[in-house]
């Protein structure tokens, strides 16, 4: 459960009771990373959905860092597709990075890889900024 104190979207962590960790940090040059920490699940979707959202309406490109999720449903990959939706309407670019090990595997299985630009780190992603 989201505190009502937390800071907006783009500033600080977001920490929550359920064990998931959402942190939103400048990335440069009009980019800003995501990155999301636990379980990425049904459970955690809506505050983790409210952070992308807010970061993909206030950048140019959103870095989502995986590396730390250490689980991830359908519901969590359905929030993944969507913000690339959101992303191409907007004009924003989404780029995965550092995918964990069972967010890969669900890329791979549902053949949603293909839909996304995956990088190594977060730091390979913000380098090729455009």
């Amino acid at each position: 459960m989201r505190s009502h104190d937390q800071p907006p979207a783009g500033a600080g962590t977001i920490a929550l009771d359920d064990g998931i960790g959402i942190e939103l940090r400048p990335g440069g040059d009009g980019g800003l990373v995501c990155r999301i920490a636990g379980d990425l699940d049904i459970d955690s979707l809506a505050p983790a959905q409210e952070a992308l959202a807010g970061a993909l309406r206030d950048s140019r490109l959103v870095v989502v860092d995986l590396a730390q999720v250490r689980f991830c449903d359908s519901s969590g990959l359905n929030m993944l597709l969507l913000a690339r939706t959101s992303a191409l309407a907007a004009g924003t670019g989404l780029r995965l990075a550092a995918v964990s090990q069972p967010v890969q595997r669900l890329l791979e299985i549902t053949g949603a890889h293909a839909a996304f630009d995956l990088y190594p780190t977060v730091r390979a992603a913000l380098e090729e900024l455009s």
